[in-house]
């Protein structure tokens, strides 16, 4: 059922969400691997279980088994990531920046897809999360592996939305 179903079940006050969800995966200038991977990133950041569900498995037609692997991946080494550099961001105590993270991040180097795709993947994750320190990382990195700020914005556009269809169905099943 995929994107189809999603925005059949989305409420009427979620219908500029609805229009946006096809517009943005369905006609992004990005290539279907690097929208879809957004997408399935940013459904797994999203928490929602209907959204996630349905994504993954309209993904999953576009997606590689490695590249659905990796967008998962993605999510949640972003979901440690953001927690802990956005922390060590507001403390506002330069001191933290010379203390290793210890945390492992294997992923981030060898992440079973094109690396550019994955930095996609975890710049999405990352304005969901509102992670200033991992957007500008991210951002800095896709910009020097020859991304332009357009295949940059279509990702922040998908991310947005598909954040928004989160919440929206959220909300919805709370309130039902």
């Amino acid at each position: 059922m995929g994107l189809d179903a999603v925005k059949a079940v989305l409420p009427e006050y979620a219908k500029d969400i609805r229009l946006n969800l096809g517009s943005t995966i369905g006609t992004s200038t990005l290539k279907p691997e690097q929208a879809w991977g957004t997408a399935l990133a940013c459904a797994v950041a999203g928490r929602n279980a209907v959204l996630l569900k349905e994504v993954a498995e309209e993904a999953s037609n576009h997606l590689t088994p490695e590249a659905v692997e990796a967008a998962k991946g993605a999510a949640t080494i972003m979901a440690m990531n953001n927690v802990y550099y956005r922390a060590k961001h507001l403390i506002g105590d330069d001191q933290y920046a010379s203390i290793p993270a210890r945390l492992r991040m294997q992923i981030i180097a060898r992440p079973g897809v094109d690396k550019g795709d994955f930095e996609l993947w975890c710049l999405a994750v990352s304005a969901i999360t509102g992670c200033g320190v991992c957007l500008e990382s991210h951002e800095k990195t896709l910009r020097a592996s020859g991304f332009s700020r357009e295949q940059i914005h279509e990702g922040l556009r998908i991310a947005a939305v598909v954040h928004a269809a989160a919440v929206a169905l959220d909300a919805h099943a709370a309130l039902a």
